[in-house]
């Protein structure tokens, strides 16, 4: 007979607190009072010139965001940005790029750190690339559905983009909810869409190999959104997500930067990625509502029962070439809510890859440089 949610957790409480007692029983019999003087004496040290960096360093320092772009489209809070090509003419890719990020954080993810830039890399790369920036939701958008973000928001720009370009079709790159939305639009306007990526994208929510989505299959999500008037602020959702990984997220990482506190380009990619998980806008009522009981507990989309603008998605009708690239140590959006999109699309073209890296490496990490960004400019170029 298999566990309930009750006894699971009760189970996985059980063995965290016998992992910490083993660890405790260990550290105190390797404890080495010198060792630990010297380690003392070395974090304070560090600490002491961290802090001096820290007085001295200017906002630019740490900037995030400086890919050179321009807004050409604004609807509402919603700004379409494009990418100034850094390749000739003759070089870039014709078929234009759009990158959907998720309504939950920045889109400026992708251009966190000016040596890890994803969107850099892109532009190096020849691809000709515009991205969404949602905006930070008010009171006045509290009724705004996916039906509005779908097909307002996005099917607004891809016409923006098709007529600028002079293209039928464009590519779209959707990123974790913004990867759903990539594929429920790519369902309703596959006339519009040549090649769709997605990255880290949840399309199985029946999935219980996440803590997030054991949780979002129990939660009373309609009484979040009452108590907070219709918009769910973005510290609210900010605190669910930590709570996923509480030691890491909330203790160790602190803990662990003083051993790299002397080292001031360590500091500055620090202090971006503070800023970045910080900097989340807030949810409206109507769309978080819809993704939470339409997705994570009524898993409607695979089910092909998800209604958007009062047309039923039918994921078979994604029949543009598909690459799924996916994270394996991801613990928001675990591989088994990824990979059955290749299961359910009418695709022939299309692919799954996965790679070593975490939900957040696949933007910011040595391997997203090397390998992920690569083999997805490949991939498009390929089929464009």
């Amino acid at each position: 007979m298999s566990e309930n949610i009750f006894e699971q957790t009760m189970r996985q409480f059980g063995e965290f607190q016998q992992n910490l007692v083993n660890s405790a029983t260990a550290a105190v019999q390797q404890f080495d009072p010198q060792k630990f003087v010297d380690q003392m004496v070395t974090m304070q040290d560090n600490v002491m010139k961290g802090i001096d960096i820290l007085a001295n360093m200017k906002p630019e320092d740490a900037a995030s965001d400086q890919t050179e772009k321009e807004v050409v489209l604004t609807i509402g809070k919603m700004q379409l940005f494009h990418y100034k090509p850094v390749v000739s003419a003759r070089k870039l890719v014709k078929v234009p790029l759009l990158i959907t990020y998720a309504l939950v954080n920045r889109q400026y993810m992708m251009d966190l750190q000016p040596d890890r830039s994803v969107i850099k890399a892109y532009l190096e790369a020849g691809l000709d690339v515009y991205v969404i920036d949602w905006g930070y939701p008010t009171a006045e958008d509290m009724y705004m559905t996916m039906d509005d973000y779908i097909n307002w928001y996005m099917d607004d720009c891809v016409d923006y983009i098709r007529k600028v370009s002079k293209k039928d079709k464009i590519n779209i790159l959707g990123v974790c909810q913004g990867g759903t939305f990539s594929t429920i639009y790519s369902a309703l306007h596959p006339e519009k869409v040549k090649n769709l990526v997605t990255m880290v994208v949840p399309i199985d929510f029946s999935t219980n190999d996440g803590l997030l989505f054991r949780w979002s299959k129990y939660m009373n999500i309609d009484s979040l959104i009452d108590a907070y008037d219709g918009v769910v602020p973005g510290d609210v959702m900010n605190v669910a997500y930590l709570i996923l990984k509480p030691l890491e997220l909330t203790m160790n990482k602190y803990v662990d930067m003083t051993d790299k506190m002397a080292d001031p380009e360590f500091l500055q990619n620090f202090i971006r990625m503070e800023k970045w998980v910080f900097d989340s806008p807030a949810q409206v009522g109507a769309t978080l509502s819809q993704f939470v009981k339409d997705l994570y507990q009524d898993n409607k989309l695979v089910k092909g029962e998800l209604e958007i603008g009062g047309k039923k998605v039918d994921l078979k009708n994604v029949t543009m070439p598909v690459l799924c690239a996916c994270a394996e140590r991801d613990h928001l959006v675990p591989l088994s809510a990824s990979k059955p999109l290749m299961d359910v699309i009418g695709s022939e073209d299309k692919q799954f890859v996965s790679f070593a890296t975490g939900h957040i490496g696949m933007y910011v990490s040595s391997k997203s440089q090397k390998m992920i960004v690569p083999q997805i400019v490949e991939w498009i170029k390929a089929r464009s």
